[in-house]
């Protein structure tokens, strides 16, 4: 009898990918997820497969240098049980002239792009050798025994198949949400995220030993992380955080992952110009989605930047009350980072779970920009020793802030604040536009005895850490020693307020919505709390602040003089006029409002401070009819100028994952002052389901004015 002749094969590739939850990335390549079986179907030339005279030996391999010992190669045959190989093969069906096949990847295998082979041993017959072709394999989220196993299948569409989404933005005071389209889902993503692994540092130093590791979530996210900043390697992105972008694209025109992780990969790996903490951010979303790994996008309100760690971050005033410039720690106003599900072995039991990773380059971990996984429960516990880089996190979340006022060359502490830093944690809600708060899972209350608790922990292990480590072995200065007699601070009192000591407080208040383009119209409040009258005098002033929390230098400067009887409130009204502030202010349109008060009879001053952000009427986008797959849909954009004075360079992006094949650019040029247009966009959408639209406008006087549109896809009519 003639050996058995494979004619072709059946990757059955649409009929796979749909239940490996990946036919949104193709239905033409076969794509699957580790752990749970695909079936293929092999077609002979001259005769059926016959067991116990034939014997099919199917090999996997993946990486340039696969190895059977590393599990970057397998072998493993129809006959085999409980053999060597962990991969599994077992007969389907067996037909006249063909054999279907199910096979099974180890749920611990390493994702990436696979050739698969086959050895067909017909006992009189030689061997033949055949390459089927190539597959990928993802993570596998659905499968209990994958490392990122997520038991909820809500969850697992938000946080794996949902392709947009809201990254928040703002202030504590005014958080708004920023709409994102993640797109990992989208042609070529695929491929261009398997690229970036092999561009790492790791594999280009050691091809094999990086891909065997690439069955592990930890190893992939700290990869990922590092390979997302361009700061040691050919990474995705270059971070800026001044006001010059005329060299790339500002970080806050981008709407999009797609465009950005294209244009790096177009330009043979060139870093893409520019981004900032959100981008990164979103940037890494659409990557580990893609990869299959679990990710949500976590914005933290007032979040630190503790360099020395020591947990303390240090603000400089001078006595007009203007913030300085601090080069060492800062507070930013917001900082955007991830969230990744995972399990972790390499930590003690319980900290598996959301883990943070921060690819927004600040510090290094290792040697390289790269920040995490940091498991949420060991920062809210204060287990700042556990692998990675908790301690930077925690300080982010945890941090406490000590005011100065310089002066003649001296520092006199104003202040000693406990709960200044981490507020409003903030991520999407599952299936719903809505903003999930999860600042609870990052600490316990604010006040509470167990955050000062758990506070005192974290710097315990900081200062034992410091001195075996590559750290200075000194305790931190005695001008850091709380004004309390607990070393090294007091668990129920931070330092007494000096409007305590003076017994007046001093508060802004916004009498209007901080509008672009308009008058900035606020008050300060002064309230006497004591029984004798108060003359106060009070410095104000206002300046840009970068989103990092860099100072510009002051636009706006006041004095007040304040007479109060004994418990009487005064109101002192302030304007800052647009024509003040308008070429004063940053791409981030912050400004920080600052007040200095003194009181004739005591040496303590009062300091009180705002950050206003402000807002833009955002675009209106109206869908034209029923969107229908692959039938044309009419998209209207209507959009306006904010401003009193004219505007140029307009050009208003529009894209959408499933809905243009590409970001749409439209070059608007001039609009006049307060002017109001619309245009109408064609398209035609290639995907079913909830979708979005996002769109921005940027001008030479304003670079982020967005909208977005959720839109239902049918079928058909």
């Amino acid at each position: 009898m003639a050996g058995l002749e494979l004619s072709v094969t059946d990757f059955q590739s649409s009929w796979n990918n749909m239940w490996h939850h990946t036919e949104e990335i193709s239905s033409d390549r076969l794509l699957v997820r580790r752990g749970q079986a695909f079936n293929i179907t092999l077609y002979f030339k001259n005769r059926g497969f016959q067991p116990g005279l034939d014997n099919i030996i199917f090999v996997v391999e993946t990486g340039l240098l696969p190895d059977l010992a590393k599990g970057t190669r397998a072998v493993f045959s129809l006959a085999d049980r409980g053999g060597p190989s962990l991969w599994m093969a077992s007969l389907e069906t067996n037909k006249a002239t063909s054999l279907e096949v199910s096979l099974c990847a180890p749920p611990m295998a390493a994702v990436g792009q696979y050739l698969l082979k086959v050895h067909i041993d017909s006992f009189q017959g030689s061997v033949t050798a055949y390459q089927l072709g190539e597959f990928i394999l993802l993570f596998n989220p659905w499968c209990p025994e994958d490392t990122v196993y997520l038991d909820s299948e809500p969850q697992r569409q938000e946080y794996v198949m949902n392709d947009y989404g809201f990254i928040y933005q703002g202030n504590k005071n005014w958080i708004r949400p920023c709409p994102w389209n993640y797109g990992q889902f989208e042609e070529n993503i695929i491929d261009i995220c398997l690229e970036l692994l092999d561009k790492s540092l790791n594999f280009q130093t050691d091809p094999a030993t990086d891909c065997a590791l690439r069955g592990s979530p930890v190893y992939i996210s700290r990869v990922v992380s590092a390979m997302i900043n361009s700061n040691d390697d050919n990474g995705v992105l270059n971070g800026k955080w001044c006001e010059e972008y005329s060299d790339g694209i500002n970080p806050a025109e981008w709407t999009g992952s797609v465009a950005i992780l294209r244009q790096w990969h177009a330009t043979g790996c060139q870093p893409v110009r520019y981004g900032q903490c959100w981008v990164f951010a979103a940037i890494m979303c659409t990557v580990m989605r893609c990869l299959g790994i679990p990710t949500r996008v976590i914005t933290n309100f007032d979040s630190g930047h503790d360099t020395d760690g020591n947990l303390i971050i240090d603000a400089y005033y001078d006595n007009t009350g203007r913030i300085l410039e601090n080069k060492k720690d800062t507070v930013w106003n917001f900082h955007v980072w991830n969230e990744c599900w995972m399990v972790r072995k390499d930590l003690p039991p319980g900290y598996g779970g959301w883990q943070v990773l921060d690819a927004t380059p600040q510090e290094t971990s290792n040697g390289l920009y790269c920040c995490g996984p940091a498991s949420v429960r060991a920062i809210k516990e204060g287990e700042v020793d556990l692998n990675y880089d908790t301690a930077f996190v925690f300080s982010m979340v945890n941090a406490d802030c000590v005011s100065w006022l310089v002066h003649g060359g001296k520092e006199q502490r104003l202040h000693w604040d406990t709960n200044s830093v981490g507020h409003f944690i903030s991520t999407k809600s599952i299936q719903s536009d809505d903003r999930d708060d999860i600042t609870e899972n990052y600490k316990y209350e604010e006040g509470s005895p167990q955050e000062r608790q758990v506070f005192l922990k974290a710097l315990q292990k900081l200062k034992i850490g410091r001195s075996q480590g590559p750290y200075r072995t000194d305790s931190p200065s005695s001008r850091h020693t709380p004004p309390s007699q607990d070393s090294p601070r007091s668990l129920h009192t931070p330092s007494p307020r000096p409007s305590d000591v003076i017994q007046v407080s001093l508060k802004f208040q916004l009498l209007d919505l901080p509008i672009m383009g308009q008058d900035i119209k606020f008050v300060l409040l002064a309230l006497n709390m004591s029984l004798q009258f108060k003359d106060l005098k009070v410095n104000l002033s206002a300046q840009s602040l970068l989103h990092d929390g860099s100072p510009l230098p002051p636009f706006w400067q006041d004095t007040a003089f304040i007479t109060l009887s004994p418990e009487e409130a005064k109101t002192h009204p302030c304007q800052i006029p647009y024509s003040q502030y308008s070429q004063y202010l940053s791409t981030d349109k912050l400004i920080h409002i600052s007040a200095l008060g003194e009181e004739k009879s005591s040496p303590e001053k009062i300091l009180v401070d705002k950050i206003i952000t402000l807002t833009y009427p955002a675009i209106m986008i109206n869908v034209l009819g029923a969107a229908v797959v692959n039938q044309q849909l009419s998209i209207q954009v209507i959009f306006s100028n904010p401003l009193s004075e004219q505007v140029e360079d307009c050009v208003l992006t529009v894209e959408g994952s499933g809905l243009f094949k590409k970001q749409q650019r439209v070059m608007i040029g001039v609009l006049k002052p307060q002017h109001r247009a619309s245009i109408t966009l064609k398209t035609v959408p290639f995907k079913s389901g909830q979708r979005q639209i996002q769109a921005n406008l940027r001008s030479n006087k304003f670079k982020d004015i967005k909208g977005y549109r959720n839109v239902y896809v049918d079928l058909m009519l």
